[in-house]
């Protein structure tokens, strides 16, 4: 099967050039399952995030709780749900965002719940 059969419309496919772009990201979300890391996080997230050498652009993502953005530029979203829990984000909002979709249109079309 050709790489173009494989893609879904605007859908960032997580393969290993996805996932050597995204490894400072996803380094820093998996290590907020420590909860020193966890700490750190709530108590200076740019300096927690310093640590990782994130970029500009990954920083922005992750402070403005971007999900999608976040995946896009290489997360891996079991990864970067653990920054979910620190805030706690529901992960219907989390959903929304992947969908593309409001979250009331999210919780109503998808989950039936009015």
């Amino acid at each position: 099967m050709s790489d173009a059969a494989m893609q879904i419309p605007e859908t960032p496919l997580f393969d290993r050039a996805r996932s050597i772009k995204g490894y400072k990201l996803n380094k820093m979300a998996m290590d907020l399952g420590r909860p020193e890391n966890r700490e750190a996080f709530k108590a200076d997230e740019n300096a927690y995030l310093d640590r990782y050498g994130l970029s500009d652009e990954e920083k922005a993502a992750v402070n403005a709780r971007d999900w999608h953005e976040m995946v896009r530029l290489g997360g891996n979203l079991f990864f970067i749900l653990k920054i979910s829990a620190i805030d706690p984000t529901p992960m219907t909002r989390i959903g929304a965002a992947q969908a593309g979709m409001d979250h009331d249109d999210f919780l109503k079309q998808r989950l039936g719940k009015h």
